[in-house]
């Protein structure tokens, strides 16, 4: 049997047996149906790498700037939309660019970003690259966020900015405590802001720093006036 070729060949992939061999068991994604909002029922649709790219993705870009570096770094994620009005839509990460100025960074940006958009295509659970990531430390030492947090490696907060994306768009859990920790910290915040309201009786004194206690009116008010100890509230004196 001869079939003639009409356009130019520009991928190709080996068949499976048991994919060439009609009837067989249908895959998981096959098999589960979704409904749409007008009421019809499809095959939900899940990613993998036979999907090709569409003409418009969902983007976000997140800037990273470091102390280590003089140009800040802006990392976008693309994410494609499956099962569109269903009840199983859901965003999946397709793709990730690097855009800096430094070009002393430009050969593992490329690299890096070519795996990392390999991996989001293959589809399946592409969470394990955040910790992957986020372990890798640079041997000439970290830095220190504005905000007081330590990154060990420029690679790490890339790690911890696909991390912020991935719990954005429902991926991976947002960080929290869970209800008993966060009763124990509001206990322990109650507690600390009561201390705080129980101010010492000489913090709010009109009197000047260091008076001492008046034996009289008990208040602290007793200074050296003229070489004699002498209360100012009260007027009691040492000299008589």
């Amino acid at each position: 049997m001869t079939t003639q070729i009409n356009k130019r060949i520009v991928k190709f992939r080996v068949r499976k047996p048991d994919e060439a061999a009609g009837g067989g068991a249908k895959s998981a994604p096959e098999a589960e149906l979704s409904t749409h909002r007008d009421g019809h029922r499809s095959k939900v649709v899940q990613l993998h790498e036979k999907i090709e790219r569409p003409e418009m993705l969902i983007g976000s870009t997140y800037k990273i700037k470091t102390p280590v570096t003089d140009h800040a770094m802006y990392v976008t994620i693309n994410d494609i939309l499956l099962n569109e009005d269903t009840d199983h839509e859901r965003r999946q990460p397709f793709e990730i660019f690097i855009n800096s100025k430094n070009l002393d960074h430009y050969q593992w940006i490329v690299a890096l970003t070519r795996i990392i958009s390999a991996v989001f295509r293959k589809g399946g659970d592409v969470t394990f690259m955040v910790d992957e990531l986020k372990a890798v430390f640079d041997p000439r030492g970290g830095y220190w966020q504005p905000g007081g947090k330590f990154m060990p490696s420029i690679i790490a907060e890339l790690g911890y900015v696909i991390e912020r994306h991935l719990q954005a768009i429902g991926l991976l859990p947002k960080p929290g405590l869970d209800p008993h920790q966060k009763k124990f910290v509001d206990e322990k915040r109650a507690e600390y802001e009561a201390r705080k309201k129980q101010q010492d009786a000489f913090a709010k004194s009109h009197f000047p720093d260091g008076a001492q206690l008046c034996g009289k009116c008990n208040t602290a008010a007793v200074v050296m006036l003229d070489g004699c100890q002498t209360c100012l509230n009260c007027g009691d004196s040492k000299c008589g």
